[in-house]
């Protein structure tokens, strides 16, 4: 497979797919973790595979491998399904703290085997990163238990309970004699970077390097060369491969200078992530074809994988939900169940009309070959009548225009004489029958599959027809932002609670009763967080989380509707503070509008209302002596921040939340923001009932979702393009 590469859906022209040289350092990087145990396995897209490694002494490091793509370690955060796939479950089976005792590349193939071991022997885990890749778990000898994808193909078979049997293996340069090379390019007529790139195994980058630095024009054909040109270009491979082999890191090319400048001050921010787009090449070895002012060198290849692919790879799961969500019911299952029919109706097509060629062409050449067919019937009649099926069929292996016999049928499979005489096309003969007749059979055979091959074409115009409606169905979806509603079995962690965000994505969590403010207060106000409260009895009792949040994602999927956010959860926001106090202003102002929507202020009958917010640590269960606390009330010590006036107002934009669907809340201002399509909601006369269901019909999201996001109250609503595009 060519090395050069696929874009990325938002027009990197960095390459995806990595070559034999990326695989045999990643390999030399993954034998350092010789010895770790194999913790548990995700799929978190169907592409990809996430094996967690536990080494004593360091902490835990995800092996992630896209199939046929890439393969690095890294300690990024990940969201992993709840649920492994059954893949991921036979690895966890036959994996779990089972110890990595070896690496190793498959000559200079892009194939990689992980080598296990536990108390019951030893298993292989292989990496296939050529064509559209595999991952294949087998046992110690070699059989395979389960592969990511079956396969077949010319020379072997990817299924379990066969043996695993490697790829044809490929030329290797790091082994390869003067002599070797020589021949090699003496025996192309093609270009000298597609020889190198293909026949040679460089792949098209290093063939590139190598010209460069033998300085030989890369589109000379090969066989042209002098033996001093071909001998500067091999020690130019044979250095690459030195530096391959025996060097360390790895190099980045960035776009621009200033980002090379400023390269220490993004790790020390750890921003890398907002320039991962702004690389260009990555590479285990310097390519002297790259501009080495835009150079930096990095600790690992690994690392540089990880810069460039981290944040697409590490929201794998996130897009999986999101196509899978949006994709559900109507082009998933049904698109997809038509896209595969269709496909099997055309093989189906080409194989009827393949067969009525070939019986067409045999009964013709029964016709043209009259004398010998008829020679060959005569014959077989003869023997027949004379010893018998049996004895026939005992001698039937000495004539050498006769292959098989079939007593039951009363058949022979003869073979009818190519151009030099000697035995060519086989035919089946039915002794009984005349030539003609034979003939006959062939012809019939003809017209019957010419006939399949008319019905199934028809059937093929159903199924087209069908797809093209549930594409259009689709597309209309898309374009009128209307999302396609799912069954969850489960949900996400902040949803039993009441909650909104901020403008930064800070979630402020609030109560839904008395029981609810117990477990906001227990569980989810820690030291750096902020307790908000509207003044009024009976007020959720509410935290503003420093950390926790919502940030929208990098990686969206192109089944996203217009309007709608992708949003992921996060864990780091705000990295710059330590504290909840250290918020601006405006921040605290949200969250305690926020508040005050979610209490009895909001039917009450006023347009304002007051809130205020406390340290964690003012709030307590500790009364003093003789009186006691309900359920969901705390005591509030020391000095109140207070906030008078607030707008009892508030947002709602969609969003898709880890590939969730939700309606998102917050102050309008940041709503407004943040979503192209939302509504303002304040009190009125409206049911919230009602509003929910006017919500629920325009963009498809749960009438349950929305609900449990709406004020508790009667409310007007004020469309900005969420109901009516």
């Amino acid at each position: 497979m060519p090395d050069e590469v696929m874009l990325f859906r938002w027009n990197r022209h960095m390459r995806e797919s990595s070559s034999s040289f990326d695989v045999a350092r990643i390999v030399r990087e993954l034998s350092e973790m010789i010895g770790s145990r194999a913790r548990k396995a995700y799929q978190p897209h169907y592409e990809q595979i996430v094996l967690r490694l536990n080494r004593k002494g360091i902490s835990p490091i995800d092996l992630v491998v896209v199939s046929g793509k890439r393969v690095y370690l890294s300690r990024r955060d990940r969201p992993m399904p709840s649920r492994p796939s059954h893949f991921a479950m036979v690895l966890r089976k036959h994996l779990n703290n089972s110890r990595l005792i070896s690496v190793e590349q498959f000559g200079f193939d892009r194939v990689i085997r992980l080598v296990f071991e536990h108390g019951r022997g030893k298993l292989s885990l292989i990496i296939e990163m050529f064509r559209d890749g595999n991952i294949i778990l087998l046992d110690g000898e070699d059989k395979i238990i389960q592969p990511l994808t079956h396969a077949k193909f010319a020379s072997r078979s990817i299924k379990r309970g066969v043996s695993y049997i490697p790829p044809p293996e490929t030329f290797d340069p790091r082994v390869m004699k003067i002599e070797d090379f020589t021949l090699l390019l003496k025996e192309s007529n093609h270009d000298l970077i597609r020889t190198l790139a293909a026949r040679a195994n460089l792949g098209r980058i290093y063939g590139s390097a190598a010209c460069h630095l033998s300085e030989i024009n890369e589109k000379v054909i090969c066989n042209t060369l002098e033996f001093a040109e071909i001998e500067k270009l091999y020690n130019s491979v044979k250095k690459m491969l030195e530096f391959l082999s025996s060097g360390e890191g790895s190099m980045i090319w960035m776009k621009d200078t200033r980002l090379v400048e400023k390269w220490d001050m993004i790790l020390r921010q750890n921003t890398i992530d907002d320039f991962s787009s702004d690389i260009v090449e990555i590479a285990p070895i310097n390519l002297p074809n790259m501009d080495d002012n835009n150079r930096i060198e990095v600790s690992s290849l690994s690392f540089a994988f990880d810069c460039v692919f981290g944040p697409h790879d590490a929201a794998a799961y996130i897009r999986r939900e999101e196509e899978k969500f949006q994709s559900s019911k109507n082009y998933q299952e049904i698109g997809e169940k038509l896209v595969r029919r269709e496909k099997q109706q055309r093989t189906a097509i080409q194989k009827f009309l393949d067969r009525a060629e070939i019986s067409q062409k045999l009964g013709l050449s029964i016709q043209n070959n009259w004398n010998h067919v008829d020679s060959i019937i005569a014959q077989s009649n003869a023997a027949v009548k004379r010893d018998g099926w049996d004895s026939v069929s005992e001698k039937i292996y000495d004539i050498p225009w006769i292959g098989e016999i079939n007593p039951s049928k009363k058949t022979i499979i003869a073979y009818l004489p190519d151009e030099d005489n000697d035995p060519g096309a086989s035919i089946t003969l039915e002794i009984e029958k005349t030539v003609h007749q034979n003939a006959q059979r062939y012809f019939e055979d003809a017209r019957n599959y010419k006939n399949k091959a008319k019905g199934a074409e028809s059937a093929l115009l159903t199924t087209e027809e069908l797809r093209r409606k549930e594409e259009k169905r689709d597309a209309k979806n898309l374009s009128s932002g209307l999302l396609k509603k799912r069954v969850r079995s489960k949900k996400l962690w902040f949803e039993k609670h009441r909650w909104a965000i901020l403008e930064k994505g800070n979630f402020l969590i609030g109560g839904r009763d008395s029981k609810g403010n117990d477990i906001i207060v227990k569980k989810h106000l820690s030291s750096r967080d902020l307790y908000f409260h509207a003044d009024l009895h009976g007020a959720p009792s509410c935290s503003l989380k420093l950390k926790d949040g919502l940030i929208e994602n990098d990686s969206p999927s192109d089944f996203i509707p217009d309007g709608v956010v992708s949003l992921i959860l996060s864990q780091n926001l705000c990295p710059e503070l330590e504290d909840a106090r250290e918020m601006s202003e405006s921040d605290f102002v949200e969250a305690a509008q926020i508040a005050v929507c979610w209490s009895r202020a909001w039917g009450s009958g006023g347009a304002a209302a007051t809130a205020f917010y406390v340290r964690s640590s003012q709030v307590s269960k500790t009364t003093e002596t003789g009186e006691s606390l309900s359920q969901g009330s705390f005591v509030i010590r020391g000095k109140r921040n207070w906030f008078r006036d607030l707008a009892l107002e508030l947002g709602i934009g969609i969003g898709i939340v880890n590939g969730v669907p939700l309606p998102i809340t917050g102050t309008p201002k940041t709503i407004s923001k943040k979503f192209p399509r939302w509504v303002k909601i304040s009190p009125g006369r409206e049911k919230k009932e009602s509003i929910a269901n006017i919500i629920s019909k325009k963009t498809g999201l749960s009438q349950e979702d929305l609900l449990s996001c709406l004020p508790p109250g009667n409310c007007s609503i004020e469309d900005y393009g969420l109901i009516n595009q």
